[in-house]
């Protein structure tokens, strides 16, 4: 490594220069423009006649003029989102974002088009085509194209949803990013009285002082009841919509388009909760156990991420890059190899300062082939936990940059695969390399914690969102329900094993104004047991594991995610087998712990 210090500012100036007020930006657009007319008059052209080589030509042709199109649409799209991540109070943001959304709105309507003619194929005509040359490679997504134009509505039709969805959709999640973008919490610390962020605040929650954690906890709850009038009516109307659009469709389930999105049947969705639910006991017993260290009867939703002891376990920037970059190395050269890039280049903001939006992501600009990373870093185990997860996120891209483009596009829960991966080896190495029993319980707890959120916060999500979508159907569900609802999934999640819940959760949760993404909640879980599955066989394999941990993530835009396990692991994910064996894992380290602790 060249650097003995890493910047917790990120470059994106090297991408267009001038920020919200990029020149080369709005240049940028205007020939997004010029290739969206190229690819319309393409698409629109493209006849299918009896002349096989001339179809296959006609596809192959629209097929590069989508990719051009669809590779600056990510990268302008990947740019505007880290501006506003990174400065929530810029005006100018507002206006190129919904530039950015009007020209991806087109290019969704121009493919529906060329995606509709495609689904006019006979099927035997169709299996001729994708197994020529020219088609073969990206044969698996121009099937997913075809079936999902089958399962839509005519092409006049959903344009109008596109079309209408500016105003009348992505806008209420628009509402939501703004408003609490705005909110300040009342903190005050050794200068006086000040205030913080939601993302700041978040962040006292994993602090020591009980008396602070619940004084700021209590703070964010009173202005999520403040705004909540405001956020009820955006989940209403997001939801009122995509459930409008789910019936003209015919999809009389609101799973149907993320388990579509996902790649992955019912079956499989059903089977990992069960394993989930088999294995929340001793989770459970977990929480009662952190109760009786933390001095307290039962846990409340702000003692969750409480640290347990006072040993310091905190890594200031460059010593949790440095850790990471080392503990990539001991499974994969190659993750390293992608880390050092990552932390030279500049390519991670978590500088802790206010205006930032909460929460993390990793986002990649497609036109560039780089990857840019964003969170707020404090120096904690669960923040060097983080940085490594989103870094995982990133070698996915890495990894799959010399595939065919439209093979690159990965669902979202094999997305949290690579990343909980990446995680995995970051939190066992701490563990492993604790140099006291009280350091290795607090870094067992840490670790401990995304099993809890996994089993039980994302279950709460999960459960809540169900049922709120069943009632929406009804007709508009009152923010006193929305807490009721949200309540009751929480208490059923977590085994009625807290004191005090968060019944404002769903309007302090951005996944649920997400309206590009359905049920954005179950992949998280998903590809946390399904690394663990792949954690598995890495371990027992050691380094030369690398390779089939590659191809295996090479593969995950190309098929489903059944065919993906079968492949590669030899697994049936519709079964419970693998879910049980992957959630087992977790209870290792809750066994760990309960011994440890014991005497404490």
């Amino acid at each position: 490594m060249t650097h003995t210090t890493y910047t917790e500012v990120w470059d994106l100036e090297s991408f267009f220069e001038g920020g919200s007020q990029s020149q080369s930006f709005q240049n940028y657009l205007e020939q997004i423009d010029i290739l969206m007319e190229e690819f319309a008059s393409l698409a629109n052209d493209m006849q299918i006649t009896e002349n096989e080589e001339h179809t296959i030509n006609s596809i192959g042709q629209v097929l590069r003029s989508s990719e051009e199109v669809f590779k600056k649409l990510m990268q302008a799209s990947a740019f505007v989102s880290c501006l506003k991540a990174e400065n929530t109070v810029d005006p100018l943001v507002e206006r190129l974002q919904m530039q950015v959304m009007q020209q991806s709105s087109t290019f969704s309507t121009v493919l529906l088009t060329f995606q509709n003619k495609l689904a006019l194929i006979g099927n035997d005509e169709w299996k001729q085509y994708v197994s020529s040359k020219t088609l073969t490679p990206v044969a698996f997504v121009l099937d997913e194209w075809r079936q999902m134009a089958q399962e839509k509505l005519s092409i006049q039709e959903e344009d109008l949803i596109q079309s209408l969805s500016m105003d009348g959709f992505h806008s209420w999640g628009e509402l939501y990013h703004t408003t609490v973008s705005m909110i300040a919490i009342p903190y005050e610390d050794e200068n006086g009285q000040t205030t913080l962020s939601v993302g700041q605040a978040n962040n006292i929650m994993g602090q020591s002082n009980a008396a602070l954690r619940e004084k700021v906890f209590n703070q964010m709850e009173q202005a999520w009841e403040e705004k909540s009038p405001i956020f009820a009516k955006a989940l209403n109307h997001i939801a009122g919509y995509r459930l409008m659009a789910n019936k003209k469709r015919g999809w009389n389930s609101p799973l149907k388009e993320p388990l579509l999105n996902n790649r992955m049947k019912e079956e499989t969705l059903h089977s990992m909760w069960a394993a989930v639910e088999k294995y929340k006991e001793p989770v459970t017993r977990y929480l009662e156990r952190k109760a009786k260290l933390l001095g307290v009867n039962k846990l409340s939703w702000f003692d969750l991420d409480a640290p347990i002891g006072k040993v310091d376990t905190k890594k200031d920037f460059t010593a949790g890059a440095k850790f990471i970059i080392e503990q990539f190395g001991t499974f994969s050269p190659l993750m390293k190899t992608f880390a050092v890039q990552a932390f030279e280049g500049r390519w991670i903001e978590a500088e802790n300062r206010p205006n930032k939006r909460p929460g993390g992501f990793h986002t990649y600009f497609a036109d560039s082939g780089q990857s840019r990373i964003f969170m707020t870093y404090s120096g904690t185990p669960s923040n060097v936990s983080t940085l490594a997860h989103e870094l995982g996120h990133g070698f996915h891209s890495f990894v799959m940059k010399d595939i065919p483009f439209f093979n690159r596009k990965y669902a979202m829960n094999v997305a949290e695969t690579a990343s909980t991966f990446a995680e995995l080896i970051v939190a066992d190495a701490s563990v492993r390399q604790a140099e006291t029993k009280m350091e290795k319980v607090i870094l067992l707890d840490d670790k401990i914690s995304r099993t809890v959120t996994m089993f039980m916060n994302i279950h709460a999500r999960y459960l809540f969102e169900t049922a709120f979508y069943e009632e929406r159907k009804k007709g508009t569900v009152t923010r006193e329900r929305l807490n009721e609802l949200m309540t009751s999934a929480q208490k059923q999640a977590y085994g009625h094993s807290l004191e005090h819940y968060h019944p404002y959760f769903w309007a302090s949760k951005l996944h649920f104004y997400n309206t590009h993404t359905p049920f954005y909640q179950f992949p998280y879980t998903f590809g946390y047991l399904f690394s663990l599955g792949i954690y598995k066989q890495a371990q027992e394999v050691g380094p030369s594991y690398e390779k089939k941990y590659v191809n295996l993530l090479k593969d995950t835009g190309s098929m489903t995610v059944e065919s993906l396990a079968m492949k590669h692991l030899n697994e049936d994910l519709t079964k419970p087998d693998f879910w049980e064996n992957a959630a087992s894992l977790c209870i290792k380290d809750i066994e760990e712990f309960m011994q440890l602790t014991t005497s404490l």
